[in-house]
Parts: C-alpha cells; sequence; structure tokens
C-alpha cells in the first residue's frame, strides 16, 4: 500500500514531465519533421514570451492572487520603450526635449511595468480589492494608456541594435532564449534558496497563519506584484524588439496563456503549492502544442477549443489532488 501511495505521489510529482514527453511523442509520429533542430529553437523562441510572463504569473498564484493584466502592462512598457527610443520625451509647455538612448528606453519601459505592478499589489493590499478585480480594473486602463501613447499606430522603424535583442543570437543561441533562461534561474534560486521566497509560500499556504508569525504580508504582495509587472515589461522588451515595431494589440490574450502555464505546471490556484520549474514545463507544453497544431495545420479555432480542454483537464487535476 505504501508503495503504491509513493508511486502516485512520483507521478503527480512529474506529471508535467510526462505529458511534456507524450506530446513531443505523439506530434513526432503525426507532424512531419517536428522533432527536429529548427523545431526546438523555434519552439524555445516562440514561448520565451509567456515564459517571461509566467514566472511572474507563478510568484502571483502561489500568494493566493492572480493578475490578468500582465497582457496589457507588456503592451503599455514595449510601447513605452518604442516611442521613447525613436521619438524622445518632448513636453512642449516647459519647451523641453529629452532623448532616449537604448538602455534609456528600456529601463523607462521596465520602470513603467514595475509601477503599474506595484499600483496593482497596492489596491490589493491597501484598499483590499479583490485581485480579480484590480488587475482586470488594470488590464484595461493599460490598454487605454496604450492607445493614447500610440494614438492607434504601430511605432516601427526601431533600429537594428534594438531588433537584435529579438532576433540576434549569442553563441548560436537567440538573445531572447539567454535572457529568460536568466530569468528562470534567477526565480528558481529565489523560491528555493532565499528567505523572500520561504514566505511567498508562506503566505500562499496560510496567510493568517503567515501574519501571525510575524510575516510583513502586504509588504510581501507587494513586491511580488511589482515583480510580475517588471517580468511582464521584459516580455514586453522581446516582442517589441523580435518585430521591431510596437503595436497597441501586443499581448493580447497572453494573460490567459501565462495562467494556463502556470496551471499545467502544477502551480495551484489556491496557492502556497508550486514551482518556477513546473511553470516552464506548463509553458513548453503549450509551446509544443501550438508549434504542433499549426504545423498539422490545424484551423485556429479548433486550436482554442484543444488548449480550452486541455486547461479543464490542469484545473481538475490540481483541484482532485488538492482534495486528497
Amino acid at each position: 500500500m505504501l508503495e503504491l501511495k509513493a508511486h502516485k505521489a512520483l507521478v503527480v510529482k512529474f506529471q508535467s514531465l510526462f505529458a511534456l514527453l507524450l506530446l513531443i511523442v505523439i506530434l513526432s509520429i503525426f507532424a512531419e519533421n517536428f522533432f527536429s533542430k529548427n523545431t526546438f529553437w523555434l519552439v524555445l523562441t516562440q514561448v520565451s514570451i509567456n515564459m517571461c510572463l509566467s514566472v511572474g504569473m507563478t510568484l502571483v498564484i502561489l500568494t493566493g492572487g492572480i493578475d490578468l493584466s500582465v497582457g496589457s502592462v507588456l503592451a503599455l512598457s514595449g510601447v513605452i520603450m518604442a516611442g521613447l527610443l525613436k521619438n524622445g520625451l518632448e513636453i512642449p509647455s516647459l519647451n523641453i526635449f529629452i532623448s532616449f538612448s537604448l538602455f534609456g528606453a528600456i529601463l523607462a519601459g521596465l520602470i513603467v511595468g514595475s509601477f503599474l505592478g506595484f499600483f496593482n499589489g497596492l489596491m490589493i493590499t491597501r484598499f483590499r480589492i479583490p485581485p480579480f478585480v484590480a488587475t482586470l480594473a488594470m488590464l484595461t486602463i493599460a490598454r487605454g494608456l496604450t492607445e493614447l501613447w500610440t494614438g492607434g499606430a504601430a511605432i516601427t522603424g526601431l533600429g537594428k541594435t534594438f531588433g537584435y535583442l529579438g532576433t540576434g543570437r549569442l553563441l548560436g543561441v537567440p538573445v531572447q532564449v539567454w535572457l529568460c533562461a536568466a530569468i528562470v534561474l534567477i526565480f528558481v534560486i529565489v523560491l528555493r534558496k532565499t528567505r523572500f521566497g520561504r514566505y511567498i509560500y508562506a503566505v500562499g499556504g496560510n496567510e493568517k497563519a503567515a501574519r501571525l508569525s510575524g510575516l510583513n504580508v502586504n509588504r510581501i504582495k507587494l513586491l511580488v506584484y511589482t515583480l510580475a509587472g517588471a517580468l511582464a515589461a521584459v516580455g514586453g522588451l522581446i516582442v517589441t524588439s523580435k518585430l521591431n515595431s510596437a503595436t497597441p494589440s501586443a499581448g493580447d490574450g497572453y494573460e490567459l496563456d501565462s495562467i494556463a502555464a502556470v496551471v499545467i505546471g502544477g502551480t495551484s490556484l489556491n496557492g502556497g503549492k508550486g514551482s518556477v520549474l513546473g511553470t516552464i514545463l506548463g509553458v513548453l507544453i503549450i509551446g509544443v502544442l501550438n508549434s504542433g497544431l499549426n504545423i498539422l495545420e490545424v484551423p485556429a479555432f479548433w486550436q482554442k477549443l484543444v488548449k480550452g480542454f486541455v486547461i479543464l483537464v490542469a484545473v481538475a487535476i490540481d483541484k482532485l489532488n488538492t482534495d486528497k
């Protein structure tokens, strides 16, 4: 009996990895040339944006929260970077014009993303607005600000140096893959080896107990949402440099893929359980699924049905495991 329970625990622990391997085998059989070096790099570059968003979403969901605004924050941060890099910042009333270097424009975009995440956290902790409502409001606010900044038109012609960040290679590996690998490494260490990581799990596991033990729960949540906003801005950097342009519609619907990746990767929607490595597997599952369905030329509406079914199965499994 004990041996059977041990086997079940092992299956639960590695279910995302088993699902990914099974998906690769199935697609390799039905999709010609799917199992190839080109497909490997294609999947990694395609999932890089969702990777950034999903790492931040993992932190949020581990605390028992949710962030529906990451796609809009990505879009606003991206157009801020593009607009400042190409046009600078002009204040006619003060007769001031500020030009921005590449580093300055990127830094400004990251600050904007961080501030929007901080604002989400502030609304949730200080005004006790439910995370779903607060971040849903930010989704609309950030999307509106994006359209105001761009006037509804794309910002193009951002230069080869900026484009290199999204399309260039370093030592044969796409730059965006290096960037994502660094983010993953940092936050794996944060969650596993630091006091802050332990606090995140404590807040999500039992917020009341965390407060009674002396943890500043509001400060922890505030920092988590700020980090989620910053990582959404990194996603904005990748998508903008990849296209070498910024569009108001960028990031539309990305929050759904991000939440799906986190849940598929085994992070509990109740908080307190999950890992960044599990999320990476979830991101890869969605990326492999998208690439395989595209290679098989499955119509877009069928792809949505398949992805929706996969999300439902993942949530159902999470619920069953939680109830045990």
